[in-house]
């Protein structure tokens, strides 16, 4: 292909035809001219415009700064009107050319009408985002012509998408108070559709019954913290979770569950595909890794990869992920998978910030993290599940139980999160503290030591507890699952359920 093939299309991005004459960006000078000339007549306009249009929106760098200052006095409580701002712009050099501060009387006697005006401000803000249109293609195509190599191509893939995601939520002027009775109307729809679920919850099924019932699921626009120190099974729960949502989304033809997007910094996706395998087929997953199963194993294997296949759980096994980059590849998956509804992130302390490198202030970065995963899941309207790591504090304690000081690096961890959980297996602690002989004490008390420690290992074989440490819309508390370590499974405990305490 030539190297003028693709002339027309740079052209057209350049603002210029196929002869080279320059085109006028989309504007309407006349729209202008008529909305600021109804605010000169009646200042109330300003309550409809206000939250529409910004200054900068102007095609006319003279009609924004007219709308400022109009702005600056109703937002004063003060008068607005040709008198008022005569002395403001009586000598400004830029109203010359049409007629000086007499332009500001002009612009009020030709007004027509007011009821019109909130019309007038959508298409001078609709007109507003095609020129930032034309802006942002201009910089892409300057962008990609500067053969950077610490900025490649994907990265900068990333930043025009981020920038017309912003240029999108300017465009939502349509965003302000909600009269309590939509929003009313809204929570009894919520309620009406969780009754006719067999499972009678809000949000995303989590698979748990127990934990199902204390959350409603996982809601909508939540940020959930999923914490624990190593070994205590995060990533198995969270891989529980996730394939539970999908498989249920499955089964009911899209009435429970949900898609999900399950962002793996830490394992490939091969090896959570083995995990989940294993789990599904009920056979061991370090078996599978070293091979050694069985000839009837393959038929199951068979069998599971054909109902796990049809469950809509995406896996992004991209290391070392910056939270704007995760952002941008959860927006792209929302657009192709509609029925994205769950976002699994493993885990929170591997992402770093926008900077692209570790910042200095590690503290400051999870902030960031934490922020724009709580952005994400409120612009997606998904919930947003995220592990962390735990401080080492937990190990010096005598009591191993987590408590919301050992969120490792930040408190906006706690901060911003809506729900904060803990995995907790007393066995792995209990496990590894197998008493021996104390000098100088008898056999007697040793032997019955002994058999305290071998009484509360058989009750807290296999058991998990999942604290619920921090929830906003209910009550904290402690969930008990059946852990099996064989096949790295959560399951349901059969008539055994957490205390509810409310906060």
């Amino acid at each position: 292909m030539s190297e003028t093939a693709n002339l027309p299309a740079l052209r057209a991005i350049t603002n210029t035809d196929p002869i080279g004459s320059v085109r006028t960006p989309p504007h309407n000078i006349e729209a202008e001219q008529a909305l600021l000339g109804a605010l000169l007549v009646n200042n109330v306009v300003y309550e409809k415009v206000g939250e529409i249009l910004q200054p900068s929106q102007f095609f006319d760098p003279v009609h924004g700064r007219i709308y400022e200052a109009v702005a600056t006095l109703c937002n004063r409580g003060q008068i607005a009107d040709p008198k008022t701002l005569r002395g403001v712009f009586e000598n400004d050099p830029a109203l010359a050319g049409v007629g000086g501060a007499n332009y500001l009387v002009d612009l009020a006697a030709n007004v027509v009408t007011i009821f019109n005006v909130e019309d007038y401000a959508h298409l001078i803000h609709d007109l507003h985002l095609r020129r930032e249109l034309i802006s942002l293609g201009t910089d892409i195509v300057n962008d990609a012509f500067q053969q950077d190599l610490d900025k490649p191509a994907t990265s900068q893939i990333e930043g025009a998408e981020g920038k017309l995601f912003e240029l999108a939520q300017t465009g939502e002027v349509d965003r302000g108070f909600v009269k309590l009775e939509k929003a009313l109307t809204i929570s009894i729809k919520m309620a009406e559709e969780a009754h006719k679920r067999d499972n009678h919850i809000t949000g995303v099924t989590t698979g748990f019954t127990d934990m199902d019932r204390r959350m409603g699921g996982l809601q909508r626009s939540d940020l959930i913290i999923l914490a624990g120190r190593p070994s205590m099974g995060k990533t198995a729960l969270a891989t529980n979770i996730a394939f539970n949502a999908a498989h249920a989304f499955y089964k009911s033809e899209g009435k429970n569950g949900a898609g999900v997007a399950f962002f793996s910094l830490e394992m490939s996706s091969e090896q959570l595909a083995t995990r989940l395998l294993g789990d599904f087929a009920s056979v061991p997953s370090d078996k599978i890794r070293r091979g050694e199963i069985k000839a009837d194993d393959f038929s199951k294997f068979v069998e599971a990869s054909q109902t796990m296949s049809r469950c809509p759980l995406y896996i992004d096994d991209t290391p070392g992920l910056s939270v704007a980059s995760l952002r941008t590849r959860a927006r792209r998956l929302k657009r192709t998978a509609p029925n994205l509804g769950l976002i699994v992130i493993d885990y929170l302390q591997l992402l770093h910030g926008t900077g692209g490198k570790r910042e200095e202030n590690r503290v400051q970065e999870v902030s960031e993290i934490t922020r724009s995963l709580k952005a994400l899941a409120k612009e997606l309207n998904i919930p947003v599940l995220a592990l962390s790591q735990l401080s080492r504090a937990v190990e010096l304690r005598e009591d191993k139980t987590p408590q919301l000081a050992d969120l490792r690096e930040s408190g906006s961890i706690e901060q911003d999160a809506d729900v904060v959980m803990f995995v907790y297996r007393e066995e792995y602690y209990h496990s590894r503290s197998e008493p021996s002989r104390r000098p100088e004490e008898d056999e007697g008390k040793f032997n019955d030591r002994y058999a305290r420690w071998m009484q509360r290992g058989e009750e807290v074989n296999n058991i998990a507890e999942v604290i619920v440490a921090k929830q906003r819309h209910g009550p904290i508390g402690t969930v008990k699952l059946h852990f099996d370590g064989q096949f790295t499974r959560f399951s349901n405990l059969e008539n055994r359920f957490g205390d509810v305490e409310n906060g």
